[in-house]
């Protein structure tokens, strides 16, 4: 796993193999996600627009925003609304201001209920208009009003004296005279004029006239995150940590998985290996504490990071591989040899591949199955015993653990004389009820020909 790129089919192998802890830590992370939306009381969010007349830069824009979350503004708005504990700070967390195309201030409150919603939006705007014209009257009122006052007089001062430079002039005697009078006369129609629409001018019009464009609606759903998206989101939540956290304690795995390593951490050689028809694994007495029933329970008793059992041939074939150990066993050993079947605990394929590898043994080669501790790792002492051979599954135990086995092999004075590995494999359903008899006869008389052979 540590050199394998994480495909999708070892995703789906964690669903497959782990669904009951994958579903248990899922409903966790569920009821997490409910907990924690009883802390967060449901909120509700509206806004309303305001339409600013005119030429408005980007900037300008800007400033209206901030104008329109001030504290100015939210404490005009916080003493309107009369909600008991709630000040113009508070309502700072709860209202927000943007600027759109078009000139459109967009001002957005957010309340513990929908009418609390619509009543802070529409507060806000309203305070909001307000101050705002208030500041552009007073900005107006002490010099664009004097302005137009100090032009009227100008006005006034420039008509008269063209007025008399009219009178003065010669009244119709020569052609320069008249077309005198004449221009005289136009510019003070010009004058009276400009002096007429100076009047009709609003000095405040313009900017200060915003624009509400209409109430702000009640919301009919709260805002995000909702009680069902915390839900949602924490069994999401929970569910891919928990395949994170398989892939990674994957990666991270020292455990030996190729026989060229079992062997060189056990300093022997690998005699084979030998296949094991894939169940699950009985359940022993010894193993019905509760630690062990809960790892039952939610399925954490089976390997999830090897792969699935590939399909093998009949039973036949598999006594083959199991003979063929004994065949190396009898050539390395002197004669009627008597080993000890070393088989590391809660190894349960290592078990049944040592039970099997006993059964085919013939009365020359005398086996005898131990358990050995890998954590604290004792063997028996040495008595008639020509040496150990250790059964084991690959990627089950870690070089250290294998070499804690192989000093207690020595201590005991017990010479490892070889490996078997055993793997799982998918029992291929039989046919017919006399072809497998049949073949496993042949295969017998094969092995029992072979073994004669190298005796």
């Amino acid at each position: 796993m540590s050199d394998d790129t994480i495909r999708l089919v070892t995703i789906g192998r964690i669903i497959r193999r782990r669904w009951r802890l994958l579903t248990l830590l899922t409903v966790m992370g569920a009821l997490v996600g409910y907990g924690t939306s009883m802390l967060f009381p449901p909120r509700y969010t509206t806004s309303a627009s305001v339409l600013l007349p005119g030429a408005w830069q980007e900037r300008e824009l800007l400033t209206q925003t901030e104008v329109a979350t001030s504290s100015a503004v939210l404490d005009r708005a916080a003493a309107s609304l009369g909600w008991a504990g709630v000040s113009g700070r508070e309502l700072r967390d709860r209202v927000s201001a943007t600027a759109a195309d078009g000139n459109i201030i967009k001002i957005s409150g957010t309340a513990d209920t929908p009418e609390r919603a619509q009543q802070l939006s529409d507060q806000v705007v309203q305070q909001f208009v307000t101050f705002a014209t208030h500041v552009v009257d007073d900005g107006t009122d002490s010099e664009a009003a004097t302005q137009p006052e100090t032009l009227r007089k100008m006005v006034v001062q420039t008509s008269r004296r063209i007025t008399d430079l009219a009178n003065a002039a010669d009244p119709g005697r020569t052609v320069e005279s008249v077309q005198t009078r004449t221009e005289l006369a136009k510019l003070r129609t010009a004058l009276q004029e400009a002096i007429n629409k100076l009047d009709q001018a609003d000095p405040t019009a313009g900017k200060a006239n915003m624009v509400v464009m209409g109430p702000a609606a009640r919301p009919a759903s709260e805002a995000p995150p909702t009680k069902m998206q915390l839900i949602v989101g924490g069994a999401l939540l929970f569910f891919l940590l928990a395949v994170i956290g398989h892939l990674t304690t994957a990666r991270m795995s020292r455990r030996l998985r190729s026989g060229p390593e079992i062997a060189a951490a056990l300093g022997s050689t690998l005699l084979g290996t030998v296949d094991v028809p894939g169940e699950r694994p009985a359940h022993r007495p010894e193993d019905g504490g509760p630690r062990a029933r809960i790892r039952r329970l939610l399925g954490i008793d089976v390997r999830w990071d090897t792969p699935s059992p590939q399909a093998s041939g009949d039973e036949a074939s598999r006594k083959i591989r199991y003979r063929r150990v004994c065949t190396r066993l009898r050539d390395q050993l002197p004669a009627s040899p008597q080993l000890l079947v070393l088989v590391p605990d809660n190894d349960e394929v290592a078990r049944r591949a040592a039970e099997q590898l006993v059964a085919e043994a013939e009365s020359d080669l005398l086996l005898r199955v131990v358990g050995v501790s890998v954590s604290h790792p004792m063997v028996p002492d040495r008595d008639n015993e020509s040496g150990a051979l250790v059964v084991l599954s690959a990627g089950s135990w870690t070089a250290g653990e294998l070499a804690g086995i192989a000093l207690a092999c020595a201590d005991a004075q017990h010479e490892v004389v070889g490996i078997v590995l055993a793997g799982t494999v998918q029992a291929r359903p039989t046919s017919s009820a006399g072809r497998p008899r049949d073949a496993a006869a042949a295969a017998l008389a094969v092995g029992d020909d072979a073994t004669g052979g190298s005796g």
